[in-house]
């Protein structure tokens, strides 16, 4: 569960800049329609709540014939969801999309870390073995951790790691798409939440914007998420993918 905000975060212009553009924000519980040639199929519908806001309902122009939803008109949900299922539509699931605040990039920036907190390298290749032999299989498909990835940090304890974060490009933008995994039995001593904030800052030393996501039901992903610094942007659903 999210946990509420006295006031909303500044975000960066690459975040309001990708997911916003230069839209105007809907009035709270009404959603934009708009249409998005530029969608590519597998996000031919796209359903975006940012926090604190209305949202927008972004689709190919052939989605948007299917459901007969007025282009630059405004919606709520229930008149969004009995076009979508007239149309024979069916969104994925919604992810939580959370971000670096500006406020927190600039104290990221001047952080440091313990030594034990540090990128990982081909040469840590036996130690991350052993660590994925100990994490919980549904962890490892889940949060898609590798070591080869663009960028790889770990936390070690007593030369054992103990948790490990890993990143790679988002979807052609200069985001940077996280997972991390601590081992169970340490878990709630912090390592992970160092973890991700060491990878966090590297990923904007190199110019990129970490992007943590995780489903609305993932407790302590999203509690991980906020105890690291991550505030949360919006919600995000696609449409389902074609399984044939």
């Amino acid at each position: 569960m999210l946990e509420p905000y006295s006031s909303f975060p500044v975000f960066s212009d690459k975040v309001n800049k990708y997911w916003l553009t230069d839209r105007d924000r809907p009035h709270p519980g009404q959603y934009r329609i708009v249409v998005d040639r530029e969608l590519p199929p597998s996000r031919s519908v796209m359903l975006l709540d940012p926090i604190g806001s209305g949202g927008f309902l972004s689709m190919l122009p052939e989605m948007a014939r299917r459901t007969g939803l007025n282009p630059g008109s405004e919606a709520d949900k229930q008149t969004i969801f009995e076009a979508m299922q007239l149309a024979g539509i069916e969104l994925n699931g919604a992810d939580h999309l959370f971000y670096f605040s500006n406020e927190q990039q600039k104290l990221l920036h001047n952080e440091s870390f313990p030594a034990a907190v540090r990128q990982l390298t081909s040469e840590d290749a036996d130690a991350f073995e052993d660590f994925v032999s100990e994490a919980p299989e549904d962890d490892m498909d889940e949060a898609f951790v590798e070591l080869d990835h663009w960028l790889a940090f770990g936390c070690f304890v007593e030369d054992r790691l103990v948790s490990a974060a890993s990143m790679y490009p988002w979807r052609g933008t200069s985001f940077a798409d996280l997972g991390v995994i601590t081992l169970p039995q340490f878990r709630g001593q912090g390592f992970g939440k160092q973890t991700v904030r060491a990878i966090g800052a590297q990923a904007l030393r190199l110019g990129c914007e970490p992007q943590y996501r995780c489903q609305p039901d993932n407790v302590s992903s999203i509690r991980l998420a906020q105890a690291s610094g991550f505030s949360p942007f919006a919600t995000w659903d696609v449409i389902k993918p074609d399984e044939d």
